[in-house]
């Protein structure tokens, strides 16, 4: 045994044991000769390592640097530590994750083993779950086993628990007693949530197992009511900038029930004056209170086909915050004044009020736009054809600047009144979405370079320049399919851009498309300026979506701290903390959104099982091929022992080539395949390749 593997081996069992031990006891556990185990104890009693009383030895936990962070479980049993303060991932053995669950907030230490970090758990900071979803794996003893595969603890169950319990049904269970090294998990049934085969459970079950909860805690809601008792509508419109007679209107999604923004545009000579406003949520949610302190741990709104687990009350989202049609409203609005070619002249910000005259979906608007229905108000059509004008001046200065225009296709799951997926249809974005689009953005960089020029304190959206590797991996895959360049030394969003160009309207557009993007770095929350590479702007954030974004109300604060010259109720560690969890909580309901509709596509495709579709390959791995089916974006693997021939894995050029007869498939390549499996459970789909597409 190496002395490193010795020392992790003391450090590891003095861990474990909460009174000291004699070195008898070490000399039994650790088998090596005791002269060195007597050495290396002497070794570490010097460093300061190891403290002996009465010649028996315990660890001196003050000496060793601690480590908080959240448990992320793997379905294998082993875990990663994701430390608070952002360092890199911490190994956690399958012992230690015995005694957690995944989420779990830890605190612990890292030691060495066989060369490599690992986590050492000392205590347990905060319990993710309570309850958990579980099936029964065990009958006779009582025995359940979480449904989520990253929850992979046995919990025991008194005896009498399951006589009423069905096979195949799903219960939810409260952990009585949480696991340790030696002892399971205890807990007991407090619900019986139905059999998966009877019924469609996914997006229940999803919910349960995030703790997705549309209802909003008592205290919270009791606060709200008290404000609103105490609040003098007419006096805050009073003080504020009156708008309530401009014609402005808001332009989202059909099934939209939250307004966050609204829009208006005069033209001025050759000048655009445009006006973007935005619900004033930071009014009605105050720093520190019970109300914000649930909407900041929510930190978004998750929206699952059909339904919205929304950040704020719905008495806010839908009603007091939400821009609705004839409604006055409180907002924090952006004016700015572009000049005839739409470079920004100037721009103010204030807090004004509001009355919308019209909601329009983005088909509506496209529609006033192009006459084929009348607009709600004469002047709108009029308007809407101005910032088009506007738009595609903007557009073409960005392009010029390098953004990235990635325009990936989307599917719309339609949910039938029973929860069921009926339909999937392509989602078209078009001018309208554009259009809202770009000006959402311009007021994000206007609130974004004035919160930098005038404010100590900031809270940026920020996107970093990609990795280098991951770059070459692109480069390499797109070399395969014929584009040839070098690795520049240093990264603009213009080389990106070139890439895309080069394949519009190729077979391959849609997966270089793809590919491009996730060759990017993930975009997160800072309180640091850095820019955003993707969208090549030098100062942005996120300020139009209050309602179903945190970190919008926190700019919020920090402008309004600023029109009003008054100081803030946070400094830069609440905002470093902040940036953090916000932007996890984001990823989250990303992961959260992605899952459930690949519940749903299982779902709409269980009777479609033979049935044969187009498809692209997006993927391809030792083991086989991934395929989206072209019309409802749905993700399939073909297995390499379901291909026929003799095929060899060519991971440098990312294809499959067959021995004898040459044939090769190959990321972009089309194909047909067949539907042969359909797992519900775990929302997905296998197929079988059954003709290319010539």
């Amino acid at each position: 045994m190496e002395k490193e593997e010795i020392v992790t081996a003391i450090e590891s069992f003095l861990s474990s044991k909460k009174k000291p031990v004699s070195f008898g006891e070490l000399a039994k556990h650790i088998q090596v000769d005791k002269k060195i185990l007597r050495k290396v104890l002497r070794e570490l009693i010097k460093q300061d390592k190891i403290i002996t009383t009465k010649g028996r030895f315990s660890l001196n936990r003050e000496s060793i640097k601690k480590v908080v962070g959240v448990v992320e479980a793997n379905p294998a049993g082993f875990g990663f530590l994701i430390p608070k303060d952002g360092s890199k991932d911490i190994y956690i053995p399958f012992f230690e994750m015995q005694k957690v669950f995944d989420k779990d907030e830890v605190e612990g230490y890292v030691v060495l083993y066989k060369g490599k970090e690992e986590l050492r758990i000392e205590r347990v900071l905060k319990r993710a779950r309570k309850e958990l979803v579980c099936s029964i794996s065990n009958f006779k003893k009582c025995i359940a086993n979480p449904v989520d595969e990253n929850h992979f603890h046995d919990i025991e169950l008194s005896k009498n628990q399951c006589k009423n319990i069905k096979p195949e049904q799903l219960v939810l269970v409260k952990i009585t007693k949480y696991p340790t090294k030696t002892q399971k998990a205890k807990g007991k049934i407090i619900e019986i949530i139905g059999n998966p085969s009877e019924r469609f459970l996914s997006l229940e079950l999803l919910k349960r197992k995030y703790n997705l909860k549309n209802q909003y805690p008592k205290e919270a809601i009791k606060e709200l009511n008290s404000f609103l008792e105490k609040f003098d509508f007419q006096k805050e419109i009073s003080r504020r900038k009156d708008l309530i007679d401009q014609p402005c209107f808001t332009i989202d999604p059909v099934r939209a029930k939250d307004f966050d923004d609204a829009v208006y545009l005069e033209k001025e000579g050759d000048d655009y004056r445009l006006f973007v406003h935005i619900a004033d949520v930071s009014l009605f949610v105050k720093f520190g209170s019970a109300l914000d302190k649930e909407a900041y741990e929510r930190g978004t709104t998750v929206y699952l086909p059909g339904e919205a687990i929304h950040m704020l009350p719905e008495e806010l989202s839908s009603n007091l915050c939400s821009l609705l049609p004839n409604e006055d409203r409180f907002c924090l609005s952006v004016e700015m004044v572009f000049d005839k070619s739409a470079k920004l002249k100037h721009y103010e910000i204030y807090e004004s009020v509001i009355n919308s005259k019209a909601r329009l979906t983005y088909d509506q608007a496209l529609d006033i736009i192009t006459g084929k229905i009348k607009p709600p108000l004469p002047s709108i059509r009029e308007t809407l054809i101005e910032m088009e004008n506007l738009y595609r001046k903007r557009h073409k200065i960005r392009w010029d600047l390098g953004s990235i225009d990635f325009d990936l296709p989307e599917a719309e799951i339609v949910i039938d009144e029973t929860g069921e997926p009926s339909a999937i249809l392509p989602y078209e974005r078009h001018i309208a979405h554009r259009i809202i689009e770009e000006f959402m953005v311009s007021a994000n960089e206007v609130i974004a370079t004035f919160m930098n020029e005038k404010s100590d304190l900031g809270f940026y959206r920020v996107h970093e320049k990609p990795n280098k590797d991951k770059v070459q991996n692109l480069l390499t895959i797109l070399s395969g399919l014929g584009y040839k360049t070098t690795m520049p030394d240093d990264f603009e969003p213009k080389f990106f851009q070139r890439i895309i160009e080069h394949f519009e309207g190729k077979e391959e557009e849609l997966l270089v498309r793809f590919l491009t993007l996730r060759s990017m770095q993930k975009a997160k929350y800072s309180p640091i300026d850095i820019g955003h590479f993707g969208l090549a702007s030098k100062h942005y954030t996120h300020f139009t979506s209050p309602i179903r974004r945190y970190p919008d109300i926190i700019v919020h604060r920090i402008i309004k701290s600023i029109l009003k010259k008054k100081p803030l109720a946070f400094n830069m560690s609440y905002l470093e903390e902040a940036a953090v969890h916000l932007s996890e909580k984001e990823r989250l309901a990303d992961k959260i959104e992605y899952e459930a509709i690949d519940f749903l596509r299982a779902r709409f495709m269980k009777d479609k099982i033979g049935e044969i579709f187009e498809g692209i390959i997006t993927g391809i791995i030792q083991n086989g091929i991934f395929v989206q089916i072209k019309t409802i974006l749905a993700e399939g693997f073909v297995s390499i022992s379901s291909m026929k021939g003799d095929f060899i894995y060519d991971q440098e050029n990312h294809r499959f080539i067959d021995a004898k007869s040459h044939k090769t498939y190959r990321l972009g390549d089309s194909v047909k395949v067949k539907v042969i499996k359909v797992d519900e459970q775990k929302g997905k789909l296998d197929f079988e390749i059954v003709e290319e597409i010539i």
